[in-house]
C-alpha cells in the first residue's frame, strides 16, 4: 500500500510464497506491489535491518555525571537502589530535572547487566511422591478475623507434601515454637495416614530466639527426636533464604487468599469462638485437597507407615507456686488453688493450654496467656481459686494487680467501679467481694448437684478469662445500663441491704444492686 513501509512479516510471507508462485502472484498474497516484490528479491536483509540506528532525538542528561559519578558510586556500593542514586544526584546537581529517573533506572539496569555482580540462582527440582514434607508459618493478622469482636493475634501453621500438594493448616495462637510445630505437624501427619521420607522446616529462627546455648541445643534435640519418631530425617533451608523452601513458601498466598475469598463470602470476619474459627480453616484447605485427590491417593501409597501412638507435643516445665496463690511462666501469672502453695507442680506447656500435675497426678487445665507485644506481664486468673482469701481481706481489692482479671464478667468490674463512686472503699470492696462469694457458692452447689455440668461450665468460664493478647470477652446476656446501688431506708450510710443483690441470669454470671 503506498505510503506505507513493507514490514518484516510481509518479507517472510513473500519469500515463503515466492518458492511455488510467482512473483506477481506472491506479491498479491503479501499485499505488496510488484515492483516492491522484485527490489525485495534482490534484497538480501530484512527492512528492519536496512535501517539506520536512531540517533538521540535530545541531548543525554546524563553525560556529563555517569561515567564520572554514577559509576564509581555502583563499584562502591553494588547494592544500592537505582532511587538512592537518584536523590544523590539530585542533591548534588540541583540543576537536573526530576525526570531524569526513569533514564537513570534504565541506564543503571544495563550497566549492571554488563559489569555488575553475579547473582544467586535458583535450580528447579524434580520431586518424587512420598519424598518431602515442608512446615513454615505465616501470619494471619492481615485478615482482620476477630473472635467475639476482638482482634486474633495468630499464626498459621502450614504443612504441604511438594509431590501430590496435600495440606494441612493448623491455627496458632502464640508465636513460631517447638511445640507449635509439634501439633500441627503431628496433626498433619495423621490426618495423611503416613509420614514422608524428609522433612523441611524452616531453621525454626522465630523458636530459637532469646535462647541461650543450651536451650537452642535442647530445642534441636527434641526436634530431632521428634522426626526421629515418625522415621523422617529432619532438613533445614538456610536461614534467611526463604527459596529453599519456596514450595511452601510461595504456596503460603493460595491458602490465605482462599480464606480471605470465604471471609468475604461469609459477609463477617467474626466468629463466635475459636473453635467455630478452627473449624472454617479445616473447610477450606479440606476443599483445596479435594482438588488433588487422585495425586494425594497416589502419594499416600509411598508413605511410612505412622508409629502406634503420638509423640509428645508440649513442653514441660517446672514451677513452684508462691504466696500470691500462682506461678509465673512464661511472663505470665496463672492462679492455683490456695492449698498448692508451696509446692512444686509439673506443668505441660501446650500451645492453647496448660496440663499441671503434682506427681503423677493431673490437676487442672489452665488456658495459656501471652504475655503482652511490649514485654508487657500479663494474668490468667480463676476467682474461685482466691475468693476464700479475698473474703477475708476485701480491701486488697483496691490495688490488687491483676483485679480486672478476676472478674468473671465485664458486669463485676462495673459493679465495682458504680459502688467506689458511691460508697466507702472498704463498704465497695467488701460488697463486691460477697457478690463473688455468692457466685462461688452458687457454682459449688451445682457442681454437687451436676458434676458433668460443672465441669463444662467450669471449662467455659476459664475460657471466657481466657482470648489470647486482648481482654476478656463478655458473655451471657448483656447489661445495657449501669449498675445502681441504692441504701435501705433503715440501714443507714453505711449499709447495704444484701437481699437486693439480684442475679441478672439464671447462671452465677453477672449481678445487679437496686
Amino acid at each position: 500500500m503506498p505510503g506505507r513501509h513493507v514490514t518484516d512479516h510481509q518479507t517472510r510471507l513473500f519469500m515463503k510464497y515466492r518458492q511455488n508462485n510467482s512473483i506477481e502472484v506472491s506479491a498479491a498474497k503479501a499485499s505488496i506491489s510488484r515492483a516492491t516484490a522484485y527490489r525485495i528479491e534482490k534484497e538480501v536483509r530484512l527492512p528492519s535491518q536496512n535501517r539506520p540506528p536512531r540517533d538521540r532525538r535530545r541531548p543525554d542528561p546524563l553525560e556529563h555525571i555517569f561515567d564520572t559519578e554514577v559509576v564509581p558510586l555502583l563499584k562502591a556500593a553494588p547494592g544500592i537502589r537505582a532511587v538512592a542514586v537518584y536523590n544523590e544526584m539530585l542533591r548534588r546537581h540541583p540543576e537536573l530535572s526530576e525526570g531524569i529517573r526513569r533514564t537513570l533506572e534504565r541506564r543503571i539496569r544495563s550497566w549492571r547487566a554488563v559489569h555488575g555482580q553475579e547473582q544467586e540462582v535458583i535450580f528447579r527440582q524434580t520431586h518424587e511422591p512420598g519424598r518431602l514434607g515442608l512446615s513454615d508459618f505465616t501470619d494471619m493478622g492481615s485478615l482482620g478475623v476477630t473472635i467475639a469482636g476482638q482482634p486474633l493475634d495468630h499464626l498459621l501453621y502450614h504443612f504441604r507434601l511438594v509431590w501430590s500438594g496435600f495440606e494441612h493448616a493448623h491455627v496458632i495462637l502464640g508465636g513460631e515454637s517447638f511445640v507449635a510445630l509439634a501439633e500441627g505437624l503431628q496433626n498433619a501427619l495423621w490426618l495423611l495416614s503416613g509420614s514422608p521420607l524428609y522433612h523441611r522446616s524452616d531453621s525454626l529462627s522465630a523458636a530459637f530466639r532469646n535462647l541461650d546455648a543450651d536451650a537452642k541445643v535442647d530445642l534441636t534435640h527434641r526436634y530431632e527426636e521428634l522426626c526421629a519418631h515418625y522415621r523422617m530425617t529432619p532438613t533445614r533451608n538456610n536461614k534467611g533464604v526463604a527459596h529453599e523452601n519456596g514450595s511452601i513458601e510461595s504456596s503460603h498466598g493460595h491458602p490465605k487468599n482462599a480464606i480471605r475469598d470465604a471471609l468475604l463470602m461469609r459477609g463477617t470476619r467474626d466468629f463466635g469462638d475459636l473453635v467455630s474459627y478452627r473449624a472454617f480453616i479445616d473447610e477450606i484447605v479440606s476443599r483445596r485437597n479435594a482438588a488433588h485427590g487422585k495425586r494425594i491417593d497416589a502419594e499416600r501409597r509411598h508413605l511410612q507407615a505412622l508409629p502406634d501412638h503420638r509423640t509428645s507435643d508440649f513442653e514441660e516445665i517446672i514451677v513452684a507456686v508462691s504466696s500470691t496463690g500462682g506461678f509465673v511462666l512464661r511472663k505470665v501469672f496463672y492462679t492455683v488453688p490456695s492449698r498448692l502453695i508451696g509446692h512444686r507442680l509439673r506443668v505441660r506447656l501446650f500451645d492453647d493450654r496448660l496440663d499441671v500435675f503434682i506427681g503423677g497426678t493431673h490437676l487442672l487445665t489452665l488456658p495459656r496467656g501471652r504475655a503482652h507485644a511490649n514485654g508487657k506481664h500479663d494474668q490468667v486468673v480463676n476467682y474461685h481459686h482466691v475468693i476464700h482469701s479475698l473474703r477475708k481481706k476485701p480491701m486488697a481489692l483496691l490495688g490488687l494487680v491483676y483485679r480486672d482479671k478476676l472478674f468473671p464478667r465485664p458486669e463485676y468490674r462495673r459493679t465495682f467501679d458504680t459502688l467506689i463512686e458511691q460508697l466507702p472503699e472498704r463498704q465497695a470492696c467488701k460488697i463486691t467481694a460477697e457478690l463473688l462469694a455468692l457466685a462461688h457458692e452458687r457454682y459449688r452447689r451445682q457442681c454437687r448437684g451436676d458434676p458433668l455440668g460443672c465441669r463444662q461450665d467450669g471449662a467455659e468460664d476459664q475460657d471466657r478469662h481466657h482470648l489470647p493478647g486482648h481482654h476478656r470477652r463478655a458473655a451471657g446476656i448483656p447489661v445495657e445500663d449501669r449498675p445502681q446501688v441504692s441504701r435501705h431506708p433503715a440501714a443507714g450510710p453505711e449499709r447495704l441491704d444484701r437481699r437486693q443483690v439480684i442475679p441478672l441470669s439464671p447462671g452465677d454470671v453477672s449481678w445487679r444492686c437496686v
